[in-house]
């Protein structure tokens, strides 16, 4: 049976840059990814939004990481130039009813460190005339990224430290043995003896973690998938800002986010599914032109074209309380070989270099 150091299952952005942090620190990492390709899961089925670590609860994995790893995101970028763009982002109150929720907002956001300005519906407007709004909040730290690039980079970097990549190789069984884990790809026979295993399977990771024979059940959460389902615009928008409107339950409502080329996107909206489904849901259409029409009264009818779709890697359902981001270690199953990290959805994008030092450290 072939040894190798360390295993990292998924070539999403987050095992992408684990795999780039423990190569660059010596270590063999072999990374399995079941798709024919890298990032095809919500690594690219997502707003490409670096975020600024506004909305995650002080003291969470989310908050901590996402405004660490942002600052890492940008300087990344910059020294590698990675097409990137500071745009900032304007957290828009419809009515008045919601001007209490941007000031609470506010207020998280300050206690994780980030500094919002608050604007006045005619200061808004002056940023962005064809918004509609009660009032604001600007978010001067908020940008955007070519993600696929991103990954490329943090791929290559990786590859050139010795850590290999393997697509088409999805995970069917997974074993406990003396310190290790046998590792079956494809539905053959154990192959592999990894000294760690590092579970990153994003959507999946609850079912790769149930594989491992020997690992305690009751470490392995309920995974719960909800879709986002994205929209563009079929004309150019009218703002050089993202618009997000006021969170609501399971997400950050239906917002507008922009490509590096300008063209407007929107989405994600939180449809609840038993299982992992990446088809764009056209019925869902007016709810978009209603949402959108709160902040924009200007989108014309039949301006919206369905686009793709991406699913949260969710463990927390639809009426529970939002859970943050989980990195299982021995600490937390008592099972040395093994890191699981699950429910890495938003802000992963953004904190995954500050995610890949999380996991490297805990391994020390």
């Amino acid at each position: 049976m072939d040894q190798v150091d360390v295993v990292v299952i998924g070539a999403g952005v987050v095992g992408l840059a684990i795999a780039r942090q423990l190569a660059l620190a010596g270590r063999e990492v072999l990374i399995l990814e079941a798709a024919q390709r890298f990032g095809t899961g919500a690594s690219s089925r997502n707003s490409e939004v670096i975020h600024a670590g506004i909305y995650y609860p002080h003291g969470s994995l989310k908050a901590r990481l996402c405004v660490a790893g942002r600052e890492q995101l940008y300087q990344f970028c910059s020294e590698r130039g990675i097409a990137h763009r500071r745009c900032g982002k304007l957290i828009v109150a419809a009515d008045a009813a919601q001007l209490p929720q941007l000031t609470r907002i506010s207020a998280a956001a300050r206690a994780n460190g980030v500094e919002l300005d608050t604007l006045t519906r005619a200061a808004a407007l002056a940023l962005e005339p064809q918004l509609s709004c009660a009032g604001a909040l600007h978010s001067a730290l908020t940008g955007i990224i070519d993600s696929h690039s991103y990954m490329l980079a943090l791929l290559g970097e990786a590859e050139n430290h010795g850590a290999t990549l393997v697509c088409g190789s999805a995970v069917t069984s997974l074993a406990l043995a003396a310190g290790a884990v046998e590792v079956g790809v494809n539905d053959t026979a154990p192959a592999l003896r990894a000294r760690l295993l590092i579970n990153c399977a994003g959507v999946h990771a609850p079912a790769v973690a149930r594989l491992i024979a020997g690992f305690p059940s009751a470490h392995v959460p309920v995974a719960h998938f909800a879709k986002g389902n994205y929209f563009t615009l079929s004309s150019r928008a009218p703002f050089q800002r993202l618009i997000y409107p006021v969170p609501e339950a399971g997400g950050l409502g239906i917002h507008l986010t922009l490509d590096l080329a300008g063209q407007a996107r929107f989405g994600p909206d939180v449809q609840w599914i038993d299982e992992c489904d990446y088809s764009v849901d056209a019925s869902r259409a007016p709810a978009f032109y209603a949402a959108i029409r709160r902040y924009w009264p200007g989108l014309a009818a039949g301006a919206l074209q369905p686009a793709y779709a991406g699913v949260r890697p969710k463990i927390s359902g639809p009426t529970q309380p939002a859970a943050d981001f989980r990195i299982d270690d021995v600490r937390a199953h008592g099972v040395p070989a093994v890191i699981n990290l699950f429910g890495i959805e938003s802000p992963g994008l953004t904190a995954s270099l500050a995610l890949a030092g999380e996991v490297a450290a805990r391994m020390a």
